[in-house]
Parts: C-alpha cells; structure tokens; sequence
C-alpha cells in the first residue's frame, strides 16, 4: 500500500511540517578539579553550540539558551557513545529531570535537578579509553582526548 494518498495535508505549506537534521559542534572546556574534594577529577562546561542553518546555509553560534539537551560519556570506546551525565538546561520546574521525577513518581534530591539542568558537569574520573564525549546525538557530538 502506498502512503502517499494518507498525506495530503503534509504538502500544505506550514511550519510545523518543516523537518531538519541538526548538524552542529559543541564548544566545550574540560577543566581538572585542582582542589576540594573532587581535586584530580574533571568538569566540562559547554559555553556554546554552533549548528548548520539549513535555511542560510550558514554556519551560526548558538549560546547556552538554545541548548535543549547534552549528554557526556566519560569513557568513550569509539564505537558509540554511552551517555553517563544527561544535563536539560532549558528545561524549567516542569520539563526535564523535574517532570521525569514527578512522572516515575520518585523521591529526587532537589540539588541534583537543578546540576542537571545546567551546562556544567558533575566532576567525574576519566574511563581507561581516556576519551570523553559531548554530545546531543552522533551528527552533533565532540570527542576530546584526556591524558
């Protein structure tokens, strides 16, 4: 059976029928905690995105306001990433982590929401692989190799 007679209202012009494949890079710093007590440890910040407009054709900045979701894999195999810290930063008191807590109906240290709302790790050790990954999906990740 052929699909095409179904979607008649898909070939009306509108916004909300666009779709578009987000092809990106992320800015990242890794910085190694010196002291406290994670010293010797790492964090990442992503101070930015920077995506293909498929409308322009242009390379454009985005700051950390347009960043919906990033994940990071501590431990890169460069086979796949495996996300170890996921981090909402738009996400407000009823997205995100916040909404999976009240929707799994579990008990959530409130601190930690709001550390995975942002766009600054947790401080974590660097896997045997010495690779780390930050990413929103395998078009748009960033591998940086750790000593």
């Amino acid at each position: 059976m052929n699909a095409d007679p179904l979607t008649e209202d898909l070939k009306k012009k509108r916004a909300s029928n666009e779709s578009f494949w987000l092809i990106g890079h992320p800015d990242v710093n890794v910085e190694r905690i010196t002291e406290g007590e994670d010293e010797s440890k790492y964090r990442v910040e992503v101070p930015g995105f920077d995506y293909y407009n498929t409308k322009t054709g242009t390379i454009d900045a985005g700051g950390t306001e347009k960043i919906a979701v990033w994940m990071l894999d501590t431990d890169y195999d460069e086979r796949s990433p495996y996300p170890r810290q996921v981090f909402f930063p738009m996400a407000g008191a009823r997205d995100g982590w916040a909404r999976l807590a009240k929707n799994l109906k579990a008990e959530v240290d409130p601190e930690m929401v709001e550390a995975y709302r942002g766009t600054i790790s947790l401080p974590f050790e660097v896997g045997g692989n010495g690779q780390i990954v930050d990413g929103r999906g395998i078009e748009s990740l960033k591998i940086v190799e750790v000593e």
